[in-house]
């Protein structure tokens, strides 16, 4: 059946959901999974899915808990009127007991207003911008912020002899938080930041925003944008044959940014939680998984939700065998340590922020390069 809103489910068949006369007889928990399944952002929503289903499938097999778990996955193109609606429809289903997603802050949040009206934990794998776990106790996110991405790069650039910055991102809220926590990091280490230029969602023209930067000469330009709008991005600085060295966020992590951008993308500096080159053991694991099966390789949003679905079903065992909303969220909340694929997380248990630590990296020779930090 095709919809414009495609339901997908994985694990067994939903089965009622129980009340607690039933706790100690098998059955199916839920949890729904919001993310981009068409649309601009789709091949993001991809690698959410192929991710979660991993870890889903791994969960189900240990037998962890005597209880099958399903993911219900709804499509929002990330857009947030979606996003809210299928929040609704969420949290009508009185079987979901938690839910993962969406991709962007904006939906993100605009869902997270629901959720946190009627009690429904939600942990996000990329929402980034400040606000969102603000909305309620009921947000979590296991991705750094901008708040700490942002410091995090203009010191590396201070320590690398960078004075003068000019920066590009992309308008939106998460676009927005870049500029704001970068600018002010960067300027409190005595730098100047000689340009700030904002571009539409969509537009992957930058030719006249180059042409201006350049006229500021500046040492080094930041981006804060995807993969694909960074790649024509790069392209086209090299054509103008613009010289400052560029850094970027970790969502510019993908190995389909070289094959794009080219030459164009050679020097370029990036911070990331996550590296799919990392000699550790359990990373090694995921990423011979993931290609084997996908074929192709996880960059760092495949990792977050990784991550992502694999605290929701840690908190979820711990919760067992009364898996509440009021519990998992609870669960959530006690999160420590919890060894990743993207290092280790913490949830703070005031605020919810993940405690995490970013690596550094250079494309060099076309191929993303480990740096010291």
């Amino acid at each position: 059946m095709t919809t414009t809103r495609r339901t997908l489910l994985a694990g067994s068949a939903t089965l009622p959901f129980l009340g607690h006369a039933a706790l100690a007889q098998p059955r199916t928990i839920t949890v729904g999974y919001q993310l981009p399944l068409t649309g601009e952002f789709s091949q993001y929503g991809e690698r959410f899915r192929n991710s979660a289903l991993m870890a889903l499938e791994a969960f189900n097999t240990s037998r962890r808990i005597p209880a099958q778990v399903n993911i219900v996955f709804e499509d929002t193109r990330s857009d947030p009127r979606e996003a809210v609606a299928v929040a609704r429809k969420f949290v009508d289903n009185r079987e979901i007991v938690a839910v993962l997603g969406d991709f962007s802050s904006s939906a993100s949040i605009q869902a997270g207003r629901v959720y946190a009206e009627a009690g429904m934990p939600q942990l996000s794998q990329t929402a980034s911008h400040p606000d969102f776990v603000k909305v309620s106790p009921w947000q979590f996110r296991n991705i750094t912020t901008q708040a700490y991405e942002g410091p995090h790069v203009a010191r590396w650039m201070s320590a690398s002899g960078v004075k003068r910055v000019a920066v590009v991102a992309i308008q939106n809220d998460w676009g927005q938080s870049v500029v704001s926590n970068f600018v002010d990091a960067f300027k409190a280490t005595g730098g100047e930041v000689v340009a700030t230029q904002m571009y539409n969602p969509g537009n992957r023209e930058f030719r006249a925003i180059l042409t201006d930067i350049a006229r500021t000469r500046p040492d080094a330009i930041y981006l804060g944008m995807f993969y694909e709008d960074g790649a024509s991005f790069l392209q086209q600085r090299r054509q103008l044959n613009i010289r400052a060295a560029v850094y970027g966020t970790s969502s510019m992590y993908e190995p389909k940014l070289i094959e794009l951008a080219g030459p164009g993308s050679e020097g370029m500096f990036l911070s990331t939680s996550f590296m799919a080159e990392s000699p550790e053991a359990h990373v090694k694991a995921y990423v011979e998984e993931y290609t084997r099966r996908f074929r192709s390789e996880p960059n760092m949003f495949s990792a977050q939700a990784f991550d992502a679905v694999n605290i929701m079903l840690e908190a979820i065992a711990r919760a067992w065998p009364d898996v509440t909303r009021q519990r998992v969220r609870d669960e959530l909340a006690k999160t420590k340590d919890f060894p990743g694929v993207t290092g280790a997380t913490t949830f703070d248990p005031e605020t919810r922020e993940p405690a995490k630590t970013l690596a550094r990296m250079r494309i060099q020779d076309g191929k993303f390069t480990l740096l010291p930090n």
